[in-house]
């Protein structure tokens, strides 16, 4: 099984409460870390701009560039749903080493503004999940833009749409996300 993420673009509104729910979820205090993130996109010319958003974490690849070049394997895929989990001892940091950083193609690792500090991503919630919840990012979306589950039910459920405006796929590292897009 691989657990998934799910975005609707047609609902987001950039409101950042994933974001902020993450942040607070996870004691994250340092700016310029970010487990979830939200990209804007802006499209057109006046009089017809468009404003897009995308709501986006570790999306937990099927072949996740970030462990492969790990020198020490401190990013690992959990064989049992695919999250991938990042053992922050392990980790030589961002000063020594940063090469799941470059290795990524939708920039997901995170390194503090300290100097030194270890690789730090999204968890998936795997403490949540373990109690039947939904990751924080998911539970605080106020119009329910998220989702999380196995892919092939979120598959099932909303198509199987892999990029949108704002997001390109790398079918190198199969990114397990699905979107809906808002055009």
């Amino acid at each position: 099984m691989q657990m998934a993420f799910y975005f609707d673009q047609s609902r987001c509104t950039g409101c950042y409460a994933c974001a902020i729910a993450c942040r607070d979820k996870h004691d994250i205090r340092d700016t310029k870390v970010s487990w979830r993130r939200i990209i804007e996109t802006e499209t057109g010319s006046y009089p017809g701009v468009h404003l897009s958003y995308v709501s986006l974490s570790c999306c937990h690849c099927a072949e996740p560039a970030c462990a492969d070049v790990c020198p020490v394997s401190a990013i690992v895929k959990r064989g049992e749903d695919g999250i991938m989990t990042v053992d922050r001892e392990a980790c030589l940091g961002g000063d020594a080493c940063g090469a799941c950083k470059e290795a990524c193609p939708y920039s997901v690792p995170q390194f503090s503004s300290r100097g030194g500090d270890k690789m730090q991503m999204c968890t998936f919630c795997i403490d949540r999940l373990a109690e039947g919840k939904q990751p924080a990012c998911v539970a605080a979306c106020p119009l329910y833009a998220l989702d999380a589950g196995p892919i092939d039910e979120l598959t099932k459920k909303y198509g199987a749409v892999k990029e949108i405006q704002g997001f390109a796929c790398s079918a190198a590292t199969k990114p397990s996300i699905i979107f809906k897009p808002r055009y």
